[in-house]
């Protein structure tokens, strides 16, 4: 039950433990416990961090639904894929001193394609039955 779906959750919790032990590291270099304490590496690993915990897990939630409701293999992964790619071209991507760059645009448009395959499969699911 939830092969596809474990899958991908693995590779996206790996990648939240990278991002969590890099914003602790900043934390030890700073001195910082609470906010960024006006440290703008800290503050662009905090947002990295946060914005990764805002999407993934609803992309995964949104993954296993349609994985339940009996969507086909090679559209899980299609999402599962965009969802993984999308997450990683973000952490790259996202700079504050630079508001649109590639792996931020493509990333945020990788894990909403993923989010739309897997809405649009269980809307359809549900119609089709």
């Amino acid at each position: 039950m939830f092969e596809i779906t474990a899958v991908y959750t693995v590779a996206l919790a790996a990648m939240h433990q990278g991002l969590t032990y890099y914003v602790i590291m900043d934390r030890a270099r700073t001195h910082v416990s609470i906010g960024h304490g006006d440290d703008m590496q800290l503050a662009t690993r905090i947002r990295r961090h946060g914005n990764f915990i805002e999407a993934a897990p609803l992309a995964l939630i949104l993954l296993a639904l349609a994985e339940a409701s009996g969507t086909s293999a090679l559209w899980l992964h299609l999402a599962g894929t965009a969802l993984v790619l999308g997450r990683v071209l973000h952490v790259f991507g996202l700079h504050h001193d630079r508001p649109a760059t590639f792996g931020r645009i493509a990333g945020t448009l990788g894990t909403t394609a993923a989010m739309v395959i897997c809405a649009s499969a269980l809307v359809q699911n549900a119609i089709l039955g």
